[in-house]
């Protein structure tokens, strides 16, 4: 190209966690495809060869060798054509870097070193990568190319010292998991760097699952003054080219393709269906089953799947008591029907009366409850396991955030499984979005278009029908009222005091209170979920199993 033309291709693209060689292999083809279309330049996410996050895996030796030998083999591949911007570790010494690499005609002719190392919500990367000196800009062609790496972007000082050492534009490689609203936060920080900078901003994100995280991808450029430039889909692979032209007034990105965002609530569903499609794919499992009670929370995550893997890989079983209503029964075969799963029926009160029997001596004289509601649950939990073992079928959990959070839920009974969609989802978005999909349907799902969870599982009153005439409400706030304390106890980390303040009662705060910490050991051994917010279960919320204080606000 002219000297006063530059082509940088994104590759927004899906990783494997540790595939070294199927990572390398998707960034030759990026490279190949920008190669073909006269690009400068070919861009990857950070730490895209290993996957991202690493966790403690990236501290062992040999998985670093083997990460920095993939990247020096990549190189030589992509010597003939455009360089290659690609993540991966790097260590000098006694140091582990988390590195952005360019390659070029065959070598490695930089590598750009992450300063800033973010320590907060899921990230800990202090503990696994040594912070490093802010690294310049690198010259590609007629452009010179400052790399501020994910977090380092989010702080002012690094792209003031690129812009201040000859920076042209800045290249930003991420690794940013999606969290509702997230990505207006990364606009609103990007402008602001654009701004002060005066220099054009490209924002790269990964994109794909990796165990509870999601990387929505939503990549997008920025000219100075803040204009958006090019928008990329969110939650999908795509690759784009995007052509900057120097001026009077220095490089601008030329405008390409603005992909429309969808709403929260698309946005949320497409991370819940990608991330257990990934977490399978990955894992190499291409089947599934769950227990389908005919309530709300099983007909989610039925649809939830059947969207990520297709209703033919999709076992649903209705697990009857005695204490199961025909509604249930009418309702669990309904959703299953309209999704086009298969649906089996077990019933369980022949194994509760053995059990029952067994327990009898013990139990002698005592009057039923928890012990015997519980027991249903936990033979639910061993037939679905045997199940799984027997055709090797992933069981999923149905637990919604509501009652993880106050474990309203039985510990290898409904707990038990490899992954549960809804973890991060309160019972009231469980509502809303079970509306939403009905009225929705998009090409990323596998699933059938229509209304597939009837209005009447969406309306009636939640029941676990473990005993005559069980409703939630028997043993809990109504959802409302508890999906309102629980935001503000969990995810804004509000005192009693201010959730008092804000309108709600103090008995019933303090007991919600109570249950949330009293919950934390049911939580420790819980499956993994799909996180939608930064106050999710697991690595934004790490308390103490044990713990003994209450807020006496």
């Amino acid at each position: 190209m002219p000297a006063d033309r530059f082509r940088l291709t994104l590759a927004q693209l899906n990783p494997a966690l540790g595939a070294l060689a199927d990572n390398a292999a998707k960034a030759r083809a990026a490279w190949q495809q920008g190669r073909t279309a006269g690009a400068d330049m070919v861009a990857l996410p950070e730490m895209f060869i290993t996957g991202y996050q690493t966790q403690d895996l990236i501290l062992k030796p040999a998985f670093q060798r083997d990460a920095m030998a993939v990247l020096e083999k990549l190189a030589i591949d992509c010597a003939d054509g455009p360089a290659l911007g690609v993540g991966g570790p790097w260590v000098e010494g006694a140091g582990l870097y988390n590195a952005y690499w360019i390659l070029q005609g065959g070598k490695v002719v930089a590598r750009v070193l992450k300063h800033h190392l973010p320590n907060d919500t899921v990230f800990d990367e202090p503990r696994v990568f040594r912070a490093a000196p802010v690294s310049g800009p690198y010259r590609i062609g007629p452009l010179r190319i400052g790399t501020p790496v994910c977090e380092d972007a989010w702080h002012d000082d690094v792209t003031e010292t690129l812009a201040e050492t000859g920076a042209e534009i800045l290249l930003v490689p991420n690794g940013s998991p999606y969290a509702r609203g997230k990505y207006d936060q990364r606009v609103n920080l990007m402008v602001s760097r654009v701004i002060e900078t005066k220099l054009p901003l490209v924002y790269l994100n990964m994109v794909g699952g990796q165990d509870d995280q999601v990387f929505d991808g939503g990549s997008f450029a920025l000219n100075p003054g803040g204009a958006l430039a090019l928008q990329m889909p969110v939650f999908e692979e795509a690759i784009a080219h995007l052509d900057f032209t120097r001026g009077p007034k220095g490089w601008q990105a030329e405008r390409a393709d603005l992909e429309p965002l969808p709403d929260a609530w698309e946005q949320d569903y497409h991370a819940m269906v990608l991330s257990l499609r990934d977490y399978l794919a990955k894992s190499g499992i291409g089947k599934v089953l769950l227990g389908l009670s005919g309530g709300i929370d099983s007909a989610l995550v039925a649809a939830i799947a059947s969207d990520a893997i297709g209703a033919a890989n999709v076992r649903c079983v209705m697990l009857p008591s005695d204490y199961t209503s025909t509604t249930s029964t009418q309702d669990a075969s309904a959703v299953a029907h309209a999704l086009g799963c298969r649906l089996d029926v077990v019933p369980i009160e022949g194994p509760r009366d053995a059990v029952g029997a067994a327990l009898a001596p013990l139990f002698q004289g005592l009057a039923p409850g928890l012990a015997e509601e519980n027991i249903q649950s936990r033979l639910r939990g061993l037939l679905l396991m045997a199940l799984s073992n027997k055709f090797g079928e992933m069981l999923l959990t149905t637990g919604n955030k509501s009652e993880v959070a106050v474990g309203y839920s039985t510990i290898y009974g409904d707990m038990a499984g490899g992954y549960n969609p809804l973890k991060d989802l309160y019972k009231t978005r469980v509502f809303e979005t079970c509306r939403w999909r009905n009225l929705n349907h998009r090409p990323w799902m596998q699933g059938p278009a229509g209304e597939v969870i009837p209005p009447r599982v969406i309306d009636k009153p939640p029941s676990a029908e473990l005993r005559p005439d069980q409703k939630d409400e028997d043993s809990l706030p109504p959802y409302p009222v508890l999906d309102a304390i629980l935001e503000r106890l969990v995810d804004r980390d509000q005192s009693v005091a201010e959730v008092v303040a804000a309108g709600f009662d103090l008995a019933v705060v303090r007991r919600v209170e109570g249950l949330v910490y009293g919950a934390e050991w049911k939580r420790y051994q819980s499956a993994p979920g799909t996180r939608l917010s930064e106050s999710a279960f697991w690595l934004d919320r790490r308390y103490p199993i044990v713990n003994r204080w209450r807020d006496q606000g």
